[in-house]
């Protein structure tokens, strides 16, 4: 990631959009996540017409109890029904547990490089997670819902698992080049090699899936935060939290590959260099949590 932000805004020119037009069997969210998605803001919605929702989907079903009692929520009591889920941790956050276990059901067992896989994973939960601990952090300043955090940080690296699952002759050119490369970014990797990055791809995706503008944005501009036309803080947000992720995170051989948050993200977010480390040392101990995500993915035992 270039983490200096880069000038150059990320524009989902031609090019891009006819690769993507030409991969076939690109996955789509469940029903079950449109007809929330519908819902969801509606004042008069309860959590019975939520419940009924997502009856009719009892696969979905099973993923949100388990993950509403997963470590992730550290609740005290048990939750038994997906109208209790609902009651006790809310629409919002329904509606990105759902997100969240629909997509990596859609890319859970693709035929594909299985280490990059569990790497994609294990950073987009560590950036989700990261991205929750922020909004926490910062609640008082109102920037991001902890729950819509999470989210963005989950799907901002979306592109890159298209590009590795659906364009394999793309991907391995990409791959030989990273692999040779001691001193780019994947991001400027990307560009060279491939003329196009992953977050514009992953723009296109949102997109198509129809995800609330909030995600959009977190997708589309977590590279280049300033860029977003909104001014929202969503994609400085995520923003942060992919670099505290990887910085925490990634192996000396790809250290070089963290970069550095420019003065004008760290003057955005009201950041110190030692709110950093404290964001880093917070994930280590959150990340534990992860584990059920993990199981979801098909990543652990």
């Amino acid at each position: 990631m270039a983490e200096a932000i880069s000038s150059n805004e990320p524009v989902v020119d031609s090019k891009v959009k006819q690769v993507v037009s030409n991969i076939r069997n690109l996955p789509t969210p469940p029903i079950v996540f449109h007809q929330i998605q519908k819902v969801i803001n509606d004042p008069k919605v309860s959590a019975g017409q939520i419940a009924g929702i997502l009856s009719e989907d009892p696969a979905m079903s099973v993923k949100v109890l388990k993950l509403t009692n997963s470590a992730f929520y550290g609740l005290s009591r048990e939750i038994d029904s997906v109208k209790q889920a609902v009651v006790v941790v809310g629409l919002e956050a329904i509606k990105n547990l759902v997100l969240s276990a629909s997509v990596i059901d859609m890319f859970k067992g693709k035929d594909y490089d299985q280490e990059f896989q569990e790497q994609f994973w294990r950073h987009s939960l560590a950036t989700a997670f990261c991205g929750r601990i922020i909004s926490r952090k910062l609640r008082a300043r109102g920037l991001v819902d902890p729950d819509t955090a999470f989210s963005g940080g989950l799907l901002h690296d979306i592109g890159k698992i298209i590009i590795a699952c659906y364009l394999p002759d793309h991907y391995k050119r990409y791959s030989e080049a990273r692999a040779a490369e001691k001193v780019a970014t994947d991001y400027d990797i990307e560009s060279s090699v491939l003329g196009y990055t992953h977050d514009q791809v992953g723009a296109l995706l949102a997109a198509q899936w129809k995800l609330p503008a909030k995600l959009c944005e977190a997708i589309t501009y977590h590279h280049h935060p300033e860029k977003a036309p909104s001014g929202e803080a969503i994609g400085y947000l995520v923003h942060v939290a992919n670099h505290i992720a990887k910085k925490t995170f990634y192996f000396d051989d790809d250290a070089f590959r963290v970069g550095e948050l420019s003065a004008e993200v760290m003057d955005y977010m009201q950041l110190t260099d030692g709110q950093i480390e404290m964001f880093c040392e917070s994930l280590r101990e959150e990340y534990v949590k992860a584990e059920t995500f993990m199981q979801m993915a098909g990543l652990t035992g």
